[in-house]
C-alpha cells in the first residue's frame, strides 16, 4: 500500500463559524456536530475566529481510491504507529483517509510503517 507525504504544517482547530475562513486556501477538512465546529487546515490558513488550536501536525494519505468494501486499512496503519508509542488524528474523505502526526513524530512514523512495507512517497 503507498502512504503519500503531504508538503504542509497543519493545526487542528475549533472554529466559531467559517466566515474568516479562507475556502481556496490547501488542504483543509471541516467537521460539524451538534456541539461543534472543528477545522483542520494548514497552520498559515488558520482564521482569527478560532477559540482552540492544535498546532504542530504533518500529515500522509493512503494513496489511491479506497473501495468502502475494504477493511481495516486504517486500523492496520494506526496500529503500527500505536505500537510505536505515536498518536494519530485521522481524518476520512469520499476517496481515502489521511492521518495527521505530531511533527515530531513525522518521520518516526514514516519510518515504522516503511519497515512494515508501506511504501512512502
Amino acid at each position: 500500500m503507498e502512504l503519500r507525504r503531504i508538503d504542509a504544517e497543519f493545526s487542528v482547530c475549533k472554529v466559531t463559524s467559517l466566515a474568516e475562513f479562507d475556502m481556496e486556501s490547501g488542504l483543509f477538512f471541516i467537521g460539524k456536530t451538534d456541539e461543534e465546529l472543528s477545522l483542520v487546515c494548514e497552520t498559515k490558513s488558520v482564521p482569527k475566529n478560532t477559540t482552540h488550536r492544535d498546532d504542530g501536525w504533518k500529515a500522509f494519505r493512503i494513496q489511491g481510491q479506497l473501495d468502502f468494501s475494504l477493511i481495516g486499512i486504517l486500523s492496520k496503519i494506526t496500529a503500527v504507529l500505536a505500537g510505536r508509542k505515536i498518536g494519530v488524528f485521522a481524518v476520512s474523505t469520499y476517496n481515502t483517509d489521511y492521518i495527521l502526526v505530531k511533527t515530531e513524530n513525522y518521520e518516526k512514523a514514516l519510518s515504522a510503517l516503511s519497515e512494515e512495507g508501506y511504501t512512502i512517497t
